[in-house]
């Protein structure tokens, strides 16, 4: 089968070769990806997902890369990059997956539905919260949802919120690891109403808190998830009241606890601002990034006996660092 002669077929001219995976993450590393297409129209993407399909070649879907860590090795297949971001704003809002989640909870906004403020400052698309079941302050995507336009089992459909099986941070898709099921677009029922001026004022409270909190090197954001654990808590008095209510310990307090504020692999770093993000500190590779996120998890798990979960996703070849 000759590959690139079916996808030049498919895409044409809008196909790349061995394109850098660096420059399409937000913590600025990873190697090339052999094919890469930047989709912009959501029904050209479902055609050309059937087109992989059909002729069995292998595809990675990414958004922003704001929770994704590609290897240094990169991607032997088609990287496509998501950019399709059309919208309808209502009560019965449509996205799609590629807009900006930021960009999704200000069109919102503007028209007077409220409750997406938590989402302002998330990076990343739609796809990646759905993926992830995103949320921050209490809030979170699922619930939100009423349908998923996804292309699954070769097939382009449309599904309900029960088929994502969300939880914590957590969905189908994302427990099935980075597949060949992509999601298209979505409708997310919004019923709350509020003056644009009173959301925005809400969301701007969350903006501040957490630009207050979290560094501005390279990052994939909150590295691993909170962990929910109700005898964790229970060991660990200096918890907020709310933590010791909802029965969740954050990430960052265990590795900080552990004290690993700073601790470097290469040019990999714990932030010193907040424990739970992982940073490129400079010239930092993608094994440097996934060695450190080992050495902490061995260390909160010493000192505290339980495993940190990624909320970043692993993608690409890692055959040599798991050798190393």
């Amino acid at each position: 089968m000759d590959t690139e002669r079916i996808l030049r077929g498919a895409l044409g001219d809008a196909l790349r070769t061995d394109e850098p995976m660096a420059r399409h993450t937000t913590l600025k590393v990873g190697g090339l990806a052999r094919w890469f297409w930047a989709a912009s129209d959501v029904d050209d993407l479902a055609r050309v997902l059937a087109v992989c399909t059909e002729h069995d070649i292998p595809y990675l879907f990414v958004g922003h890369g704001s929770n994704l860590l590609m290897s240094d090795a990169g991607y032997d297949g088609l990287v496509i990059q998501n950019r399709c971001k059309g919208t309808e704003i209502g009560e019965e809002t449509y996205a799609e997956s590629g807009v900006s989640f930021g960009s999704l909870f200000h069109q919102t906004a503007k028209a007077g539905f409220a409750g997406l403020e938590w989402a302002i400052g998330i990076p990343g698309t739609v796809g990646g919260a759905l993926v992830s079941n995103a949320g921050a302050y209490r809030g979170n995507i699922g619930p939100l949802v009423r349908s998923v336009r996804v292309f699954a089992d070769g097939r382009d459909q449309t599904v309900g919120p029960e088929w994502m099986e969300f939880s914590y941070r957590d969905s189908r898709l994302r427990r099935s690891g980075i597949g060949r099921t992509v999601i298209l677009s979505c409708t997310l029922r919004l019923t709350q109403r509020d003056e644009p001026e009173a959301i925005l004022a809400r969301a701007k409270e969350y903006q501040a808190q957490r630009r207050a909190k979290q560094p501005y090197a390279p990052s994939a954001g909150s590295f691993f998830k909170n962990v929910n654990d109700a005898a964790l808590v229970e060991r660990l008095p200096a918890l907020t009241p709310g933590m010791k209510a909802a029965g969740v310990v954050p990430a960052g307090y265990l590795i900080e606890a552990c004290g690993l504020k700073g601790l470097r692999e290469g040019g990999a770093q714990v932030s010193e601002k907040h424990a739970n993000f992982l940073i490129n500190a400079g010239g930092a590779t993608a094994s440097d990034l996934r060695t450190l996120a080992c050495r902490v998890k061995a260390a909160v798990r010493e000192k505290f006996q339980v495993t940190l979960e990624e909320e970043v996703l692993y993608a690409g070849d890692w055959r040599g660092w798991e050798a190393a």
